[in-house]
């Protein structure tokens, strides 16, 4: 089997997922093609020259419908005849692109792919496809369905994860995203967006909130105690499942919780022969890939089976591994990985995460495995590991080693 190795990562800043964020004006096809573009012209990609445009996105309806993948090819300056896949594996669907193309190089599937994935949260809403999962009360009710907020609080409270801690998590990810910053450690990877006449639109994360503290944060009151408590009562389906729990101790706010943002971002991997013909020099080898399935409810302890998974398929032991990013969808996720395998905060999302910076589902996973890419090569560090969770209860990762 061939290894498949990471030649060249890219990513947008990310924009307020809001109205007046941003990137709201640029559509996520545009968006995606940006990457695109970037890819092509940073690596000289003229022609026929990679076998697919794999491309992620968690919310597949209206612009983000319809093969989103194939009408960014169309929407930028590859060739025609290279074709696009659009997947969905929720907040992992970036990392499940580059996974998947790792995958087909090894297995002998094409030399050269991009992979990678967009969420325009500002345009396209998050829930606008009415899943079966929160909907389908024959489903909802046999799994025993909460929203994602309340699963974060529903971890929290059954591994003894405070509101400090929270806090305190979500205060380093941004004082460590503005550091990095200032230290232009995300210079590589990012892609400044520009409108049709060559503008600037976004050359920078704004969601970030430099200075904030744990004074600040204390000041915000838990934003899914009403739903868990007095609205459809979701503390009450979670007890039925875990009756062990005597109450949902409700711990995330907006402060420690992971920004609405719209963004993307795109990897280019190949095969050794593919650098070659290329004249590319690879920059890193994707060593392993793993994805699992979880408990439906408590829903976002999948970085904990998804890394067990990984390093018994891999070999590789926990203490071989110089970095993490764990996507900082809420705080209780980041602070449940580091307590499973006793990894120190030092290790983990050194330059922050999607507290700080906004976490653009679709977009998410493509994004941390650049980020850590980056990082290995700035801190001369050699094995790095990425992995997220994944609504209604699923986990995937991802394991570099820097080349």
């Amino acid at each position: 089997m061939r290894d498949a190795y990471i030649f060249d990562a890219v990513r947008s800043p990310r924009g307020k997922g809001r109205a007046n964020g941003s990137l709201h004006e640029v559509t996520p096809a545009k968006l995606s093609a940006h990457m695109l573009n970037a890819l092509k012209s940073r690596n000289n990609l003229e022609g026929h020259t990679v076998e697919d445009v794999i491309w992620g996105n968690a919310t597949q309806v209206m612009e983000q419908g319809g093969c989103l993948a194939r009408t960014a090819v169309l929407a930028s300056n590859l060739d025609e005849r290279i074709p696009g896949l659009s997947i969905n594996r929720f907040c992992a669907s970036g990392m499940e692109a580059v996974n998947l193309a790792a995958n087909q190089v090894k297995g002998g599937a094409g030399d050269g792919y991009i992979a990678g994935g967009v969420e325009c949260m500002s345009r396209v809403a998050m829930g606008a496809d009415g899943a079966a999962i929160a909907v389908d009360p024959s489903i909802a009710m046999n799994t025993y369905f909460v929203p994602q907020g309340i699963s974060a609080d529903i971890i929290a409270t059954e591994y003894g994860i405070s509101r400090d801690d929270a806090d305190a998590l979500a205060v380093a990810s941004q004082d460590r995203a503005a550091k990095a910053w200032q230290e232009k450690r995300f210079d590589r990877s990012i892609i400044a967006i520009k409108d049709m006449n060559g503008l600037p639109i976004l050359d920078h994360d704004e969601y970030m909130r430099p200075g904030t503290d744990m004074q600040a944060l204390g000041a915000l009151k838990p934003a899914f105690k009403d739903q868990g408590e007095v609205m459809p009562g979701f503390d009450a389906v979670a007890m039925m499942k875990y009756p062990h729990l005597e109450k949902i101790n409700h711990i995330h706010h907006a402060g420690n919780s992971s920004g609405i943002v719209d963004g993307a971002a795109g990897v280019l991997i190949g095969s050794k022969e593919f650098g070659q013909a290329h004249g590319l020099k690879p920059r890193a080898v994707i060593r392993a890939t793993a994805k699992i399935g979880t408990d439906p409810t408590i829903m976002l302890t999948g970085p904990v089976p998804a890394t067990q998974k990984i390093l018994a398929d891999s070999g590789i032991s926990i203490s071989d591994i110089d970095l993490f990013e764990v996507n900082e969808a809420f705080s209780s996720v980041v602070l449940r990985f580091m307590q499973a395998f006793d990894v120190d905060h030092s290790k983990v999302n050194v330059n922050g995460g999607a507290i700080a910076m906004g976490h653009p589902l679709g977009a998410s996973g493509a994004i941390i495995i650049g980020t850590l890419l980056d990082e290995l090569e700035r801190a001369d560090k050699t094995l790095g590991l990425a992995t997220l969770c994944v609504a209604s209860g699923m986990g995937a990762a991802t394991i570099i080693e820097r080349v």
